[in-house]
């Protein structure tokens, strides 16, 4: 062969299997790791840790605390046989179920990710269970009956703020704000828009900030653990912790046990508007929300699910998505264009050197 088609042929597959340019995005290098927040601080569950590891067959003094959680949460019916400290089958099976529903690896043990999991603060909605298998795709739930506002659509719900029980840390304007932009994001996918109402006992939700037993049947449980619950149609009660320390954004609030309001806030309107909590991890209406953490724009799983109850708003469109919902297919488009133009050009060189030959 002479020596230019040899140095076409090496060109050649240098072109083709050269790496990508586009690097992989990977996690910054941290010079110590990042502080276990969700145990350290959850004043609710701090003790879970203690049954790392456990599993079926022994006993465990206080595991009885966590079946609770388990029954709190709709994973474990309540009987005589489930109140002792008996890791027992019936509790194997809550535990799988649990992993089951919240995507973590199903192995009825108690193991780091199960236990980081349960310790972390969620809202107080029961997790709703489905009766039959899903859509691989499909993670969104409803509530028994698939409650939802029983209106002509489109239709507008009014909202008010109670005007004894609020967040002692904020200013009412900055709540209002918060919540304004928490109700837009649902109208801006479904044909129901919502107002603020100037009477808190006529409105269609009601929105405060609450301590322990407060009269619902759901009570707080101080700093972390369960932040705050909504009700299905159309009771339209919507109930925060006053015990947490609610952000407005991070810059000001430097508490660690800090919670994002407008995540909290965007969550429990879903449950308001009926949809339950969710397999995905990514969607707004995970059960789970970790101290520090922003949730706040709905997900695909989200969009689709609150439609399946109302219909689209017909001025919605995909492109109103947040960008981090489409930033990573526009990643692998990328790619793809990349690499269709590397076989285009990899063709005519080869051609260029059968001619050359």
């Amino acid at each position: 062969m002479s020596p230019i088609p040899t140095m076409f042929f090496s060109f050649f597959l240098l072109l083709l299997f050269y790496p990508s340019c586009f690097p992989a995005r990977t996690a910054p290098l941290s010079s110590s790791p990042e502080p276990a927040t969700t145990i350290n601080h959850n004043s609710t569950w701090p003790n879970f840790q203690k049954f790392l590891d456990a599993s079926k067959g022994r006993h465990f003094s206080g595991i009885s605390e966590l079946k609770k959680y388990m029954q709190r949460f709709g994973y474990l019916q309540v009987t005589d046989t489930t109140s002792g400290d008996e890791f027992d089958e019936r509790f194997e099976f809550a535990v799988a179920r649990y992993q089951r529903k919240l995507g973590l690896t199903v192995t009825g043990k108690l193991d780091s990710d199960t236990i980081s999991e349960m310790t972390l603060p969620r809202c107080g909605v029961s997790d709703t269970l489905p009766t039959s298998n899903l859509h691989a795709v499909r993670h969104y739930n409803y509530f028994n009956g698939k409650p939802r506002w029983s209106r002509a659509i489109p239709t507008t719900l009014t909202y008010a703020f109670s005007p004894n029980c609020m967040a002692s840390n904020l200013k009412l304007s900055d709540i209002r704000l918060v919540f304004r932009r928490a109700f837009s994001r649902w109208s801006a996918v479904i044909p129901v828009n919502f107002t603020e109402a100037e009477t808190y006992g006529f409105s269609d939700i009601k929105i405060g900030f609450y301590t322990g037993d407060h009269d619902d049947g759901e009570p707080f449980d101080g700093v972390l653990g369960v932040l705050a619950h909504g009700f299905s149609p159309e009771s339209g009660k919507l109930h925060l912790d006053a015990a947490e320390t609610w952000a407005l954004d991070f810059e000001s609030e430097k508490s660690r046990v800090a919670v994002d309001l407008e995540s909290v806030a965007t969550h429990e309107i879903g449950h308001v508007l009926g949809l339950a909590h969710s397999f995905d991890k990514e969607s707004v209406m995970y059960p789970s929300l970790k101290p520090r953490e922003k949730k706040m724009d709905l997900k695909v799983d989200d969009i689709e699910g609150i439609q399946q109850l109302y219909g689209s708003n017909p001025n919605f469109n995909i492109k109103t998505l947040s960008q981090s919902d489409t930033s990573s297919n526009h990643g692998i488009d990328s790619k793809i264009e990349l690499r269709s133009s590397r076989w285009s050009f990899a063709i005519a060189m080869l051609a260029i050197m059968f001619v050359v030959c």
